[in-house]
């Protein structure tokens, strides 16, 4: 699961980054609404997170823009305005509101049931071959055995799903898995690939497609 986080208090930023980040999901952040629009302009997200006041403007006017264009990602607000009419406000345009201060294991809850609610992600439960995995409840089975996976693997073993078969390219694996700050080591991916080999057992259906990337197959 991919996030855009955007608050121009540096050291928020930073914790906001480490903590979802450590919670398996793959982090972007913007310190201003410029930043942010350029992110959005080139990746796709499940869920957004905006401080409502940055010195670029109220980002409830940017979303509410984004809004009436069809845009339909999860967005979530954090913000000091705590009155019932600037949640009221929050809550017409986005999808949550947290007040400052906010404990971070809320935050992470939170982003995690947006993420899931978004229209973009792919289905609940996924299947292929002897193959299921859960995005809901990020756990996957291999013949009804529960394997324990990363946070990168299963990202990327989810893309691998979605495919239905076909080969994935190295870089759509690299950016399921890997966010635009941390860049995956130059093997980093062919050993996340001889992780899940291993974890997903035989017979073999992970293999790879010289030239291209990777491929499920029976």
């Amino acid at each position: 699961m991919r996030v855009l986080v955007t608050e121009d208090d540096e050291d928020l930023r930073l914790a906001v980054e480490a903590s979802l980040r450590g919670s398996g999901f793959a982090v972007d952040v913007a310190k201003d609404l410029t930043d942010a629009d350029e992110a959005l302009s080139v990746n796709a997200y499940d869920c957004v997170v905006f401080d409502r006041m940055l010195p670029s403007g109220d980002s409830l006017g940017y979303v509410g823009e984004r809004r009436r264009d069809g845009w339909r990602v999860p967005v979530l607000f954090l913000t000091a305005r705590d009155t019932v009419a600037d949640r009221i406000a929050g809550l017409a345009l986005a999808d949550d509101y947290l007040v400052k201060p906010f404990a971070m294991a809320e935050l992470i809850a939170r982003v995690r049931s947006l993420c899931r609610r978004g229209d973009s992600g792919p289905a609940p439960v996924l299947g292929f071959l002897d193959l299921e995995l859960d995005t809901g409840r990020h756990e996957a089975r291999r013949g009804g055995v529960k394997l324990t996976l990363t946070g990168k693997e299963f990202a990327v073993l989810q893309r691998l799903v979605v495919a239905a078969g076909e080969p994935v390219r190295r870089r759509e694996l690299t950016d399921a898995g890997w966010d635009e700050l941390v860049p995956p080591s130059p093997n980093a991916l062919e050993v996340l690939i001889a992780q899940l080999r291993h974890k997903l057992g035989k017979p073999p259906v992970l293999h790879t497609v010289r030239g291209v990337g990777y491929v499920l197959r029976g």
